[in-house]
């Protein structure tokens, strides 16, 4: 690679970084799983940075597949005994921090492909066409992905109280921020 092509790498590292640790965060739900995947990520993007037309896509789709192979590493299911204590969910004095954590919460039960497809589309923004690539799927099933993980979300925050008229899909994005 030349001194210009290297420079076009550090530049668009750079800029989609956070966007990909966040997307790696979402997908697997652990800060240092997500730094191991976007890292596998960017190693394997580099050697291929000059053939590529459209990187960004490329590199949300090894982002995806590299945190979800880390999931299924088998010292990731390992536990330590503290794993074992009960969560105890204190109440935050800012009403926003509070429905952040129930929307979080509420979006871990939502199964993971219609997980990752409301991500996609929502949170980072991409058309149909680019979450269906993304997630190696036809625009249908894109879609249908979609569609049930925003009714099994809406199921979910139902029960817990929450109005999701109030809390609109804008809202989610940054709650989940």
């Amino acid at each position: 690679m030349n001194a210009e092509e290297e420079e076009g790498f550090r530049q668009f590292v750079a800029a989609q970084l956070g966007p990909l640790r966040k997307l790696a965060y979402l997908t697997c739900g652990n800060w240092h799983t997500a730094e191991d995947a976007v890292a596998t990520a960017l190693a394997k993007l580099y050697p291929r940075w000059r053939k590529l037309d459209r990187p960004d896509l490329y590199v949300k789709t090894m982002v995806y597949r590299a945190a979800v192979d880390e999931i299924r590493r088998p010292w990731r299911r390992e536990r330590s005994a503290g794993d074992e204590l009960p969560d105890v969910a204190l109440r935050d004095p800012a009403a926003g921090t509070d429905e952040r954590i129930r929307v979080q919460a509420a979006l871990r039960t939502v199964p993971r492909k219609q997980r990752a497809a409301l991500i996609l589309r929502y949170y980072l923004g991409m058309t149909l066409e680019e979450s269906a690539a993304v997630l190696g799927v036809s625009v249908g099933t894109a879609k249908s992905q979609t569609s049930r993980g925003l009714s099994r979300l809406r199921e979910v925050l139902a029960t817990e109280s929450i109005d999701l008229q109030v809390v609109e899909i804008k809202e989610l994005s940054r709650a989940v921020a």
